[in-house]
């Protein structure tokens, strides 16, 4: 929106260009959604501790949780305002790229929504049953695969690309479809399973966004892209803008959900946050990237699957209570001490995958 209206305006004000800079647009949107976020935060909060919309504590859960019943919970609301304001402020809304990524932060966000206003506000314990969970994000994320997979141009946009080396470009045909299922889906699950701490989740999501977002400025830049060895992918660019959204809206968030947490998100952030989260590494080719920056999610995403089995086969647990976080907390960790140490392998694991860009 306003990326038109400067190009309007420019020819009587040349300082105006600066609104063609990615990065200049990128920062703004940043500042922007952080701005939005902290405003909106007091509001929100009010309001959803009027709804009674407050976090329900499992009695066999960490003791110290206990004290966290009644904490207003779908914060992850004010995320989503201020991602999606500050979008379509600063983005280029002629990119498809921008529309696929925020259709499926919204798409999700309303599934989100609607599980969490069922158990908070409604008081239906059951939420969204999960059968029709899994359904809609099936839906959502199948559709947002579909469209990328019909609507790319070149072999890059749907070949499966190995960090490291320089020319192992897989072509993918349909199997695109398949692993963009895969990680749209599954992002969009593994952050929710993370977020059980205050704090735990936000965090290593705005990191893993600023990290993607400089692939999508460098995979946007044809001479960057060559120059690097990673895949070309015309009009990425515009997705920086759209990861700057996110890191200001999770950081102004972290301001009310750090410990002890003012709000929680609720799987109304957490939904749409991993999914957008899969749906830009999709987009940028860096799928396998993402797994790694994203590992914090993936290990947590892993201890409940190996729980499960466990459970399921042998009759034992693995873990003393999963997902990971609470295993650790069970041990007698505290919890801002679980909380800072996951965000400090969450810096080590996006500052490995950045390190694939050169070491190829």
């Amino acid at each position: 929106m306003l990326l038109e209206l400067a190009n309007w305006l420019s020819t009587y004000f040349s300082a105006l260009h600066l609104f063609q800079y990615i990065t200049f647009r990128t920062i703004m949107a940043a500042l922007t959604s952080l701005a939005v976020s902290l405003l909106l935060g007091p509001a929100v909060i009010r309001k959803l501790a009027a709804l009674k919309a407050g976090q329900v504590v499992r009695s066999d859960g960490p003791q110290t949780h206990l004290s966290k019943a009644g904490t207003p919970t779908m914060g992850g609301a004010m995320i989503l305002a201020a991602i999606t304001v500050t979008t379509l402020l600063w983005a280029d809304l002629h990119n498809r790229y921008v529309w696929v990524v925020l259709a499926v932060t919204l798409t999700f966000g309303v599934v989100g929504f609607y599980d969490d206003y069922k158990k908070l506000v409604l008081k239906d314990s059951r939420g969204l049953p999960a059968r029709w969970k899994y359904f809609w994000q099936s839906v959502f994320g199948l559709g947002a695969a579909l469209f990328l997979y019909h609507s790319a141009t070149t072999l890059a946009e749907t070949s499966l690309f190995v960090p490291l080396f320089k020319h192992v470009e897989l072509p993918l045909g349909v199997g695109f479809i398949v692993i963009g299922y895969l990680m749209i889906v599954g992002f969009s699950n593994a952050v929710n399973l993370t977020d059980g701490l205050d704090g735990l989740a936000i965090m290593p999501s705005v990191l893993v966004a600023g990290a993607l977002g400089i692939f999508a400025y460098l995979a946007g830049n044809a001479v960057f892209s060559q120059y690097l060895g990673i895949p070309s992918i015309p009009g990425a660019g515009e997705l920086a803008i759209f990861c700057g959204a996110l890191g200001g809206a999770g950081l102004g968030f972290l301001w009310f959900n750090t410990y002890p947490a003012q709000v929680f998100m609720g799987d109304v952030g957490a939904l749409a946050i991993g999914a957008a989260l899969g749906c830009i590494a999709l987009i940028v080719r860096q799928e396998i990237v993402l797994l790694v920056m994203g590992g914090v999610f993936v290990i947590e995403t892993a201890s409940v699957m190996l729980q499960v089995a466990s459970f399921k086969l042998t009759g034992k647990r693995i873990f003393r209570m999963a997902p990971l976080h609470h295993h650790f907390e069970l041990k007698g960790w505290p919890e801002p001490r679980v909380i800072v140490r996951f965000w400090v392998i969450s810096v080590v694991l996006v500052l490995i995958g950045l390190a694939t860009l050169k070491v190829r």
